[in-house]
Order: structure tokens, then C-alpha cells, then sequence
């Protein structure tokens, strides 16, 4: 219904209002300037980011990403035209625009990307811009959880995708988008084609929403009306119809392409027929038919006929055109009349004469009648189904005339049923809406007018290179809005015929569809199913592992580390031959210093005082600085030295100023704590003695031995790598424990109890309480 806001005194949103409409319709005309270029052949930049990885910030522009661009950037300023006064006077308008040309630039990023990074990272943008713009009304529960599920659901696939693009990348050797599609045979011989394949479509099937990932896409219409044109005539839906179109070359002409995308497709674009039927919200209805488009688009390029693309390249333009119009025309009669209630609605031609004018162009090219172009590309799908060989044409031209169908009873529901008859009762008095909003769907309507009568511009310019795109080749391109008596034709006609007979028992047909839908699975609530168990999942984790006990924590992370990497070893084969020593090469004064260390630990394992263990420790330390100095590296000898007095003073000191506090452990012999140290220390020595059994790359250590002198002035290679070489590493650990030393000192200081207990009182020898 029609949003209910604070109002501010700002005329077309202001300063963010201009930009917002001056932006798209500046890139429009640059990529209008280049159609003609394009037509002929295909462009690439490009520009390194992360050659190491072979990532690159690259362009691919050609007929698909170019009729992207343009349906971006043109429906896009007749969106951003339309919200400059449909919302010009909301207190966060500059902030919607912000959302808004992020979604825009995160979509452009998306369709002109020529490399498969890239496009994930643009793919990232575009999900996070519409969390932001669905969610737009943050004080609606929701939309605030709309705009979650669109989140969750989306950005799920697109990080499933992102494996399916690193394991594509990692077969052809490269991450560019032009390399992958010239190696299409190489990708589907290759055994993990399959893998490929279910990770790219879970991405893309996400995205624009195919069953049974449909349910957050009418969810979506909790977003303000601009929004709702936007995404659902040219921009985040079709992401997914683009990843498709684009990766046909490489990952297309394979059964299992044709019948996943066919199936799915199919099925989809009747199922979300059937339920805009069930709908009351002229909006809501509208949401449903972008669903059954997203199937149809899908199931013509799984087909993957010359026909089929054609068509599919064809239903793009047509779809986007007369969505976006029907979206704004919806928002207009919510603005003009409170209410979007098909019930409601009626006669509203006589007080909204342009709306109505602007919402007959649009539904009678989505109800597919002569001469729109919505007409032209009903016949083309039909030829596409008819085409095709065995169960497949008989799957697609049946599916495509119950869409077709169900979209022409759609029509006269939306455009047809609200604006005829006498002007009925509604919560505002009606009115037409004022020219901004009006521009853009009176506009895209005459655009489904003009291309319906001059075919060949839309064909020349955007359908054949787009094909040209999808296919991979050349394909003849020839679109007519007469082809003469044939079956398609007697389709069409059969489509007008069944469609008139729906529409005329329509309100029966949703009272019963209600009924069905009652007893139907809710793959909505299932949604919320889902979250709920996680939920408890995570409640459950929590109880079980965050204890309190710092002593679990510890024994956790332990028994990890040691199951888990001494299980590497044995299965890995990681000790390779065994181990091997020569204990008569060991020097009596090292056998003294292991048993200096070995005592110390020993000692700090069986003592009770927290103090004696802690100056154990620190003997061990010493233990080690020793070896260093027997091994010739005193400088790393008086590192370990500093630190070990440090770490025993410092504990030592902060003890003294701890609360007493009761012991929770308990006393006595721990077998499962000395079981893990053992376990630990066990794997430890073998993990060394694995390393020490390698061969030892000598690259690195010739590398700084040579370098070290000329290049840091400094004999010393340690010194020289700490403080040259990586510089920049040895800053940040200064500065991280920096950061630590203050955090332990603001808290010491501001513990309740910090204080030192003066002596004779109880717990002044806190630091002697039995562990």
C-alpha cells in the first residue's frame, strides 16, 4: 500500500535526486553510442589487479552485456526519474539513491565483467545493495525480513557459485571470461564438468529465484515501488538469467544443461503463473509474473537452439519493458488511490486517463497481442518449442502456452479490470500522478509499440549480437510481425481464446486456488523452519561448547590439534620411512639441556602451586635460549631469554594484583589432561621430525645470504629480515602486542578487586591456591 512517511520540503529529492536521474541517463547515451560498434564486434580491456592469482579488472563488451547495460542504465533513469518524486520527499531519500546507484554500478560491474572474479565481486555488490533497498523501510518487521531472506538465500548461492568459479578457473587455467568460453569442448570432457555445472546453476538459480528457491522473490515486494520496477524488470533477477546466458558457450549443448534448465525452467514459469492467479495485490501479482519470465528465460537457454536463443534474447527486452512499466503504473494507482486491492479497483480511466493509457501499452504487449512486440517474441518461443526434437519440444510448447496463457488473464488483471467500468469507491479520492512518475511507463510502453512495428531496429542492434553472444557464433537473425499462417500462429490464437475464458472465471478460479493453496506446502514458512532450526542448532552448540571454563577451552583445542593433525600424519603417510637419529651424535652438554628442559616440564606439570609452575616454565624457556646459543644463534638465544624473564616477572606481578577467586578445579592426578599433553607433545615431535626428513629447499636461504649485505647493509640475515625485509610484518606485531600490553592493563586496573590485598588478610597468598 501506499507508504506513509514524514514528509520534507525537498522538490524531486534535490541535489540527490539530480544526480541520481543524471547518472543513468549519461550512461545510457554512452552505451547507446556504442551499440552500433558493438553490433559488429565484440571489445575487451583490461587492466591487471592480482596477476599472481590471474585476476584482472577486464571489460567484455558484446551484444548480451551491452543489451544489459542499456536495460540497466534506461530503466534505470526512468526508475531513479520516477523515485525522485515518488520519494523525493522521504527524510532518507539521499540515502535510498546512495542504495540505488550501488545497486546500479554493482549490476553494470555484474554484465560487463571479463573475468569471473570480478564478476563474483559485482555479483557480492549487487546482493548486499538489495539487502540495503528491500530492507529500505527498516521500521517494518517485514521488510526487515525480506530483506534478510533475499540476503541469506542469494548470497548463499553466490558463494556456492564462487566454488564452481575457482574449480572452473583452475581447469582452464584462467579466470577470464573470453579463454573460458573459447575452451567450451575442453570443459565438457573434463570430469569435474558436472561439479562445475550444479555450482554455477545453484548461484544462478538463486538469483533469479527458479524453483524451489522461488519464495524470496515475492517476498521482495516489501521494498518501495521504484525498487520493485528496478529489480524485477532489468536488473538483480536477471543476474542469474545473464551468469546462464553467458556461460552457454562453455557449459551449454550437454544433456544434463538442456534438462536442468528445461525442467526447472519449465516448471517454474507455470507454477509461478498459477500462484499470481491466487493473488489480490496487483503487486504481488506482478511479482509472480517475473517468476514465470525468470522460468521462461531459463528453459529457452537450457534448449539452446538457435531458435530457442533468439527467443530467449528477444523475451529479455520484451519482459523488461513492459515489467518496468507495469511496476511504475502499479505504484502510480497505490500513489493516485491508497489501495493496489484488485477487488478494489475499478473505472480508474476516467479519473487517470495517461496511467491507464501507459498500462494498456504494457499489458497488451505482456498478454503477447498484436502489433506490440510483446507478440513477436510469443511467436518466436513458440517456433523455439516447436523446434525442438523428441520430449523436448512437446515439455517447452506446452509449458510456454500455459504461461502464456495465465499471463494474458494476468494482463487484464492488472491493467484491464482496475481501469474499466465506473470509478468505484477507493481510500484516497483518484488522480493522475504527476509527469515524473508518468514519463517512464508511458515511455516503455511506446518503446513495446515502436519495436512491435520496426522489428528489425531491436533485432539488428541488440537481439542478433546478444545471440551472437549466447551461441558462441553467428546465427540468422530475422524478426517480423507477420510470419503468415503456421502453428505458431495458431498458438497464439489459441492462447487469446483460453486466456479470454480464464479472465472471465478468474474470481472463481482464485477462491478455489485459495482452497488448494491451504493444503499446498508453504515453502515460505519452510523457510522459517529452517532458520528456527538453526537457531536451536546454534543454541545447542552454545550450551555445549561456550562452558565458561577456560580449562575445556584449552583441552578442546588441544585434542583438535592432535586428533586432527596426527590423524594428516598417518594417513598422509607423513612420517615417511620412520624415524631417523643418531644418538652417539648428540654432545653430553645437549643431553644435559634436554633434561634441564625436561624437568622444568615435568615440574610444572606435577606441582600445585600456580607460582612453581610458572617459574618452571620459564626454566624451560631457558632450557631452549640454551640450545640456541649451542646451536650458534645467540641473537635468537637473547630473544627467548627476554622473554622468558618477562613472561615470569610480568605473571608473576599480575598474579599478585589478581582477585582471589575459589577453585573450580580438582585436585589430584588429571589422566585426561596428561593424556592430551602427551598426545600434543607427541604429535608435535612428529610433525618436526617429518619437516626435518624433508628435503630442504635452499631458494629462500641463498636468496637473503646473497641480498642481505648488498641490499640491507646488515651481515645479521635475521636482523635484516626482521627489520628490512619485512618491515612492515615486524611493525604490525609491534603493534599488535602493543594493543594487548594496554587492553591487559586497562583491565588490571579497572577489575573490581584489582587491588594488591594487604598483607595478614585473607587471600594474600592467592598465588599459592592449589590448582
Amino acid at each position: 500500500m501506499a507508504e506513509d512517511y514524514p514528509k520534507v520540503d525537498r522538490v524531486m529529492g534535490g541535489v540527490a535526486g539530480l544526480i541520481s536521474i543524471a547518472v543513468p541517463a549519461v550512461l545510457f547515451l554512452y552505451f547507446i553510442m556504442l551499440a552500433p560498434q558493438i553490433a559488429m564486434d565484440a571489445q575487451v580491456w583490461a587492466a591487471e589487479w592480482v596477476p599472481s592469482l590471474g585476476i584482472s579488472l577486464s571489460v567484455l563488451m558484446d551484444g548480451l552485456s551491452l543489451t544489459f547495460a542499456l536495460l540497466i542504465t534506461g530503466i534505470g533513469t526512468a526508475v531513479t526519474l520516477y523515485s525522485a518524486q515518488y520519494l523525493g520527499d522521504h527524510p532518507d531519500y539521499p540515502r535510498f539513491v546512495s542504495y540505488l546507484l550501488m545497486f546500479m554500478v554493482g549490476m553494470l560491474g555484474l554484465v560487463l565483467a571479463g573475468n569471473l572474479i570480478t564478476l563474483f565481486v559485482f555479483w557480492e555488490v549487487t546482493t548486499i545493495a538489495s539487502y540495503l533497498l528491500i530492507g529500505f523501510n527498516a521500521d517494518s518487521a517485514k521488510s526487515r525480513r525480506s530483506a534478510l531472506q533475499a540476503l541469506l538465500v542469494t548470497g548463499t548461492g553466490g558463494l556456492v557459485m564462487l566454488a564452481g568459479m575457482i574449480i572452473l578457473g583452475s581447469v582452464v587455467g584462467s579466470f577470464e571470461i573470453a579463454e573460458i568460453l573459447g575452451s567450451g569442448d575442453m570443459i565438457r570432457a573434463h570430469p569435474w564438468y558436472m561439479a562445475i555445472l550444479l555450482l554455477f546453476l545453484a548461484g544462478a538459480f538463486t538469483k533469479s529465484a527458479q524453483f524451489p528457491l522461488h519464495f524470496w522473490l515475492p517476498n521482495a515486494m516489501a521494498a518501495p515501488t521504484p525498487v520493485s520496477a528496478y529489480l524485477h524488470s532489468a536488473t538483480m533477477v536477471k543476474g542469474g538469467i545473464y551468469l546462464m546466458a553467458r556461460m552457454n558457450p562453455a557449459l551449454g549443448g550437454t544433456s544434463a544443461w538442456f534438462w536442468i534448465l528445461v525442467l526447472f525452467g519449465g516448471f517454474t514459469a507455470v507454477f509461478a503463473s498459477v500462484l499470481a492467479l491466487r493473488q489480490t495485490d496487483i503487486k504481488q501479482v506482478l511479482a509472480y509474473t517475473t517468476l514465470m519470465a525468470l522460468g521462461t528465460l531459463t528453459m529457452f537457454i537450457g534448449a539452446g537452439t538457435d531458435y530457442a536463443i533468439i527467443a530467449a534474447m528477444l523475451f529479455l527486452v520484451v519482459h523488461s519493458l513492459y515489467k518496468a512499466a507495469l511496476f511504475l503504473v502499479i505504484g502510480i494507482v497505490d500513489h493516485g488511490t491508497g489501495t493496489r486491492e484488485a477487488p478494489v479497483l475499478r473505472g480508474l480511466r476516467h479519473a487517470m486517463p495517461l496511467t491507464a493509457l501507459a498500462a494498456a501499452l504494457a499489458a497488451i504487449s505482456m498478454a503477447g497481442i498484436p502489433p506490440m512486440i510483446g507478440f513477436i517474441g510469443k511467436e518466436f518461443m513458440y517456433k523455439a518449442g516447436l523446434g525442438l526434437p523428441g520430449l523436448g519440444a512437446a515439455w517447452v510448447t506446452v509449458m510456454i502456452f500455459a504461461a502464456s496463457v495465465l499471463m494474458f488473464v494476468v494482463a487484464g488483471i492488472v491493467a484491464l479490470r482496475p481501469f474499466m467500468g465506473e470509478l468505484a469507491k477507493t481510500p484516497k479520492p483518484a488522480h493522475e500522478g504527476p509527469w515524473p512518475m508518468l514519463a517512464g511507463p508511458l515511455v516503455l510502453g511506446a518503446l513495446s509499440l515502436l519495436f512491435g512495428i520496426l522489428p528489425s531496429t531491436v533485432g539488428f542492434y541488440f537481439v542478433a549480437p546478444a545471440t551472437r553472444a549466447v551461441l558462441g557464433m553467428d546465427a540468422e537473425v530475422h524478426l517480423y510481425l507477420w510470419g503468415g499462417f503456421n502453428a505458431a500462429l495458431l498458438l497464439s490464437v489459441l492462447t487469446f481464446l483460453a486466456g479470454w475464458l480464464i479472465y472471465r472465471r478468474h474470481e472463481a478460479i482464485r477462491a478455489r486456488l485459495a482452497v488448494a493453496e491451504a493444503k499446498a506446502p508453504n515453502f515460505d514458512r519452510g523457510w522459517d523452519n529452517v532458520l528456527d532450526g538453526l537457531k536451536a542448532l546454534a543454541a545447542w552448540q552454545t550450551r555445549l561448547i561456550q562452558t565458561g571454563s577456560l580449562q575445556r577451552y584449552m583441552a578442546v583445542m588441544f585434542a583438535t590439534f592432535a586428533l586432527l593433525v596426527g590423524a594428516t600424519l598417518i594417513l598422509r603417510g607423513g612420517m615417511g620411512s620412520g624415524i631417523n637419529y643418531d644418538a652417539e651424535g648428540v654432545h653430553p652438554i645437549q643431553w644435559t639441556v634436554l633434561a634441564l628442559i625436561a624437568m622444568g616440564a615435568g615440574l610444572s606439570t606435577w606441582t600445585s602451586s600456580r607460582m612453581t609452575a610458572i617459574t618452571a616454565l620459564g626454566v624451560v624457556g631457558i632450557g631452549v635460549a640454551l640450545l640456541f646459543i649451542i646451536f650458534s644463534a645467540p641473537d635468537v638465544a637473547i630473544t627467548q631469554l627476554l622473554v622468558e624473564v618477562l613472561v615470569v616477572v610480568l605473571v608473576a606481578l599480575v598474579m599478585l594484583r589478581l582477585p582471589h577467586l575459589p577453585s573450580r578445579a580438582k585436585s589430584g592426578f588429571r589422566a585426561g589432561h596428561a593424556a592430551i599433553a602427551a598426545a600434543v607433545g607427541l604429535v608435535t615431535t612428529a610433525v618436526m621430525i617429518a619437516v626435518l626428513q624433508t628435503p630442504f629447499d635452499r631458494r629462500l636461504t641463498d636468496f637473503f645470504e646473497i641480498a642481505s649485505y648488498p641490499d640491507a647493509h646488515g651481515r645479521n640475515i635475521v636482523n635484516v629480515i626482521l627489520v628490512d625485509f619485512r618491515a612492515t610484518d615486524t611493525f604490525g606485531e609491534i603493534v599488535v602486542v602493543v594493543i594487548a600490553a594496554i587492553a591487559a592493563y586497562a583491565l588490571l586496573r579497572g577489575a573490581p578487586g584489582a587491588s594488591p590485598t594487604p598483607a595478614g588478610e585473607p587471600g594474600a597468598r592467592g598465588e599459592e591456591e592449589k590448582a
